[in-house]
């Protein structure tokens, strides 16, 4: 029965050919897997951690450690895994902020090449379902640290990952903007310069009735979304009246009144002409949201989280849309390809179509709007007024310390998912605390709504072996209790012994203070300064405690 339910979840995702495990080698030495478990219920439709740990030392002997990424928590201690574990976490359906790549890649680049370092050595990523954070690592990696393009990176995780005609491997539209960050951060000195930032305006073409409109960012380290504002009614200006249609909709107009922002033309343009295909709600406003009160971010990553919803009747409201988007001003504002000296204040846009769905679905209900366009700058000051310089953040050396973050409770993953959100369509309760916020009632969430999509949403993913193999099934493989059916050893071999935990890396995160006009001659250094060598390559193991 444990295997039964093991092949409904892992659906879309390929089982290994050996062990029947839910995991696949994106190449030989990188493994991408689910999330294992050493409770019940969940080790009984995940990967048991015990039978995983079995096969990766079978396998691998003492050559492997795991990168795992839950903010929601791993399932499991990190006692059962030897201590050979990385924890870089952030919230599940998004991407990760993009002060952790830094030290994500090193980190795998150190265990897998450092000095003195077996060849032989694979790294193993994790998430909840072994796909969207999995698959950003995996690529990120690729890219930044084997030259591969991100076509090739994304086609490789994608074959290797998923079966046959269930789509990509990634496929949440934030994750792919942000592997294309990594391609660009790349290509150009890998330097990356975090900023505060202001959200000035949100600007909305063909906004329709009852959608709430909310500023949200990270913090703890990006383990946590929290949402820094959600606009009202008195913070909204309609500027052209009603529209009949999308493309009847003229471009707002910004009065003499507006504060001094940077609109360009591409700011204000009416919502571009759509293929008559009839699948669009007609109708909706254009607006302007102002807010009240400055909306400040402490990270580059920014998202803006729409909801759509109508009242019902007894005290309900019904959940018509959900979408997000994600978007980091430092590579919006050409940072990498400028020295790391990024415009101080941009524009970004999407079309509704082209946002993250729910639960990093592509299903984001009926049509809250056309076209959204946020107007940002940078803001580099605290809440006390005085000046805080940026921060310079750059990958470590060969041979140096790489930090990490510190890991989620394992046991949260149990029973609750407080680092993502749960939205979905359908009935919830009504607040009359949001009644500003739209004409629908409610903002807050009651009771239970069915969970689909993301990376629960399985249909399709399959498990390959070092060289691509699919899984062939065997008979009595997962009857009775979870195992890992492997060959018998040669009886010569020497029986493997339980590694030691490896010791946590010391040292600081590679951030660097400096303001703006010293961005050039850092990098001018960073360009003269050779590889410096080192004694030892292998990657720290424990997280620090506390």
């Amino acid at each position: 029965m444990a295997s039964i339910l093991r092949q409904i979840v892992a659906g879309p995702r390929q089982k290994h050919p050996e062990a029947g495990l839910d995991l696949c080698y994106v190449t030989n030495n990188i493994i991408a897997t689910s999330g294992p478990s050493s409770t019940f219920p969940q080790r009984a439709y995940r990967n048991p951690t015990d039978a995983l740990v079995k096969f990766l030392d079978y396998k691998h002997d003492t050559n492997w450690a795991i990168w795992e990424f839950r903010a929601e928590g791993t399932g499991y201690p990190d006692s059962e895994v030897y201590g050979r574990i990385r924890h870089y976490p952030w919230p599940d359906h998004h991407p990760p902020p993009f002060a952790l790549v830094p030290n994500i890649m090193a980190s795998m680049r150190e265990w897998l090449k450092g000095q003195d370092t077996n060849p032989a050595r694979v790294v193993v990523v994790h998430c909840k379902a072994g796909k969207g954070r999995s698959g950003t690592a995996a690529c990120s990696y690729l890219i930044s640290e084997e030259g591969w393009t991100v076509e090739d990176a994304l086609f490789r995780f994608t074959t290797r990952r998923m079966r046959s005609g269930f789509g990509a491997g990634v496929s949440i539209p934030s994750q792919l903007r942000w592997i294309r960050y990594v391609d660009r951060w790349t290509k150009h000195q890998k330097l990356y310069v975090e900023h505060q930032i202001e959200v000035a305006e949100v600007h909305v073409w063909g906004l329709r009735d009852g959608v709430k409109v909310a500023v949200e960012g990270y913090i703890d380290e990006g383990r946590t979304i929290k949402s820094f504002h959600t606009f009202n009614r008195y913070e909204r200006v309609i500027v052209d009246g009603k529209g009949e249609t999308p493309t009847s909709l003229t471009s707002p107009t910004i009065s003499a009144s507006s504060p001094s922002l940077p609109i360009t033309d591409s700011t204000v343009r009416a919502v571009s002409q759509r293929s008559a295909s009839g699948s669009l709600e007609a109708g909706g406003n254009a607006v302007i949201f102002r807010p009240a009160q400055p909306i400040i971010l402490p990270t580059n990553d920014i998202s803006i989280d729409l909801e759509r919803r109508n009242k019902a009747t007894y005290g309900w409201t019904m959940v018509t849309s959900v979408a997000h988007v994600w978007f980091n001003a430092f590579f919006e504002g050409h940072g990498p390809e400028n020295h790391g000296v990024a415009a101080t204040d941009g524009v970004f846009e999407i079309d509704w179509d082209a946002m993250d769905g729910i639960k990093g679905s592509a299903r984001k209900g009926t049509r809250a709007l056309d076209r959204l366009a946020v107007v940002w700058r940078t803001a580099d000051r605290p809440s006390d007024g005085k000046p805080e310089l940026p921060q310079i953040i750059t990958e470590p050396k060969e041979g140096e310390p790489v930090p990490q973050t510190k890991a989620a409770d394992w046991k949260s993953a149990q029973h609750s998912n407080l680092t993502a959100r749960g939205q979905d369509l359908g009935l919830r309760t009504a607040s009359p605390v949001s009644a500003n916020v739209s004409k629908a009632s409610s903002l807050r969430s009651g009771g239970s709504s069915p969970q689909h999509g993301g990376e629960d949403h399985l249909v399709g993913v399959k498990t390959r072996g070092p060289s691509g193999e699919d899984y062939v099934s065997h008979e009595g493989h997962g009857e009775g209790q979870p195992t890992v059916t492997i060959s018998e050893p040669d009886p010569g071999m020497p029986k493997l012994k339980s590694p030691e935990p490896m010791a946590q890396a010391e040292g600081s995160t590679k951030i660097t203070d400096v303001g703006l006009g010293n961005v050039a001659s850092v990098v001018g250094e960073m360009q003269r300064s050779p590889t410096e060598e080192s004694d030892d390559g292998k990657l720290g193991q424990d997280r620090e405690k506390g």
